[in-house]
């Protein structure tokens, strides 16, 4: 499925209320629909990009992550199973079909045709799970595998939830899913239609029940799963993993999987933002002389030179060490702050040598000279940036 942004597909404002956006999805869905254009994939594939930015859209929390990270606040890869998209024809009638109202003849039995059916449809409840991942991790973007405990299809009846998977059709409703009724009254006939009350809206009703899951269609299980995580993720943020969450009773659509992003901390560099922050401590005579050090990145060390005349809290930046942006916009730095390490006990020697030098005019500070806070340091890094 496609990348292109949500918003410019239903062509709304990013400041679009809730009925803007459903009012602006029905006029594209109405447009695309499979109905009204037989047989043409593109305008097959133009109704799925369509309902794709509405399922994202009309959702407070989905909308909320993609307006704040983009496509990779839903995993960054819409469509094709991956996180955020995958939804198919069935999907799509079963979730919004209430939307298009009676402008195909009523609700949608599945791709291809308007049936006037409305069966209810199941669905599996959402999962969420914690991922921990290292800064080196989150720098490049990493495959996880995790194994994950749930509810999935019964392996005896196939997920119908019936002995040898038969089934027969509702008599009641006569396989809709709803059963009408009409009324006399002194406005004359009103016609009202509900959930049929023998088959729960399914259309289907089952005679022997599958021993294996007493009729469900679903058991507990393991399912190990493989989890395309990109670059730049942040602590707490969440990715929608699509239809692998709990299966859904009886042959219903699976729900998804949340993933919770968690940093564990790195040993040495601090994270703000896309940049890394490292403390580097150099000795006086280093700092005075000149010196090379080896600082830690995310993919090794690299080499940094001191110059001679070092101050302490002087900030270095290695232009593009830190980590890459989320939505793929550049890469940060790493930010070196040095630091004059002062020894906390001498020898006699040493003490001589430094008393000597004390009295060198060079060894006195400017008057003027004072020190700044870290973050001060930081802000006058950011403003001359």
């Amino acid at each position: 499925m496609s990348k292109r942004d949500f918003y410019e597909i239903l062509e709304v404002s990013q400041n679009a209320s809730e009925s803007e956006i459903k009012k602006a999805y029905r006029k594209k869905a109405l447009k695309y629909h499979p109905d009204k254009n037989p047989g043409d994939k593109e305008s097959e594939e133009k109704f799925k990009e369509a309902a794709e930015a509405y399922e994202v859209l009309s959702n407070s929390e989905k909308r909320g992550r993609y307006d704040q990270f983009g496509h990779a606040g839903l995993g960054g890869a819409a469509g094709g199973g991956g996180f955020g998209g995958g939804m198919s024809m069935d999907d799509i009638f079963s979730n919004f079909g209430d939307i298009f109202g009676s402008a195909f003849g009523g609700g949608f039995g599945g791709f291809g045709g308007s049936t006037g059916r409305r069966r209810r449809v199941n669905k599996g409840s959402n999962l969420r799970v914690k991922v921990r991942l290292t800064l080196q991790e989150i720098a490049n973007g990493v495959e996880k595998k995790i194994k994950v405990n749930k509810y999935v299809e019964c392996n005896s009846c196939y997920g119908s939830g019936a002995e040898g998977s038969a089934k027969s059709t509702c008599p009641t409703c006569n396989g809709s899913g709803q059963v009408t009724r009409i009324a006399n009254t002194f406005l004359g006939q009103m016609q009202t239609s509900s959930t049929c009350p023998q088959c729960n809206g399914e259309g289907e009703i089952i005679k022997n029940k599958c021993k294996s899951c007493d009729g469900h269609g679903i058991v507990k299980g393991d399912e190990v799963i493989s989890l395309n995580l990109p670059a730049g993720v942040t602590e707490g943020m969440q990715l929608s993993v699509s239809g692998k969450g709990n299966a859904g009773a009886r042959g219903g659509i699976p729900g998804d999987l949340i993933v919770l992003i968690e940093e564990i901390p790195h040993d040495e560099l601090i994270r703000d933002g896309s940049n890394l922050i490292y403390d580097a401590y150099v000795s006086i005579p280093d700092a005075a002389l000149g010196t090379t050090i080896e600082v830690p990145t995310v993919d090794g060390k690299a080499r940094v030179k001191i110059q001679s005349g070092t101050q302490s809290g002087r900030i270095l930046r290695l232009k593009g060490k830190g980590l890459p942006n989320v939505n793929a916009y550049g890469r940060g730095d790493l930010l070196i702050n040095v630091n004059i390490w002062t020894p906390k006990s001498l020898t006699k020697e040493e003490k001589a040598i430094l008393e000597k030098l004390s009295k060198s005019e060079n060894f006195i500070p400017s008057p003027t000279s004072k020190d700044k806070s870290f973050f001060s340091r930081m802000k006058e890094y950011f403003e001359g940036y």
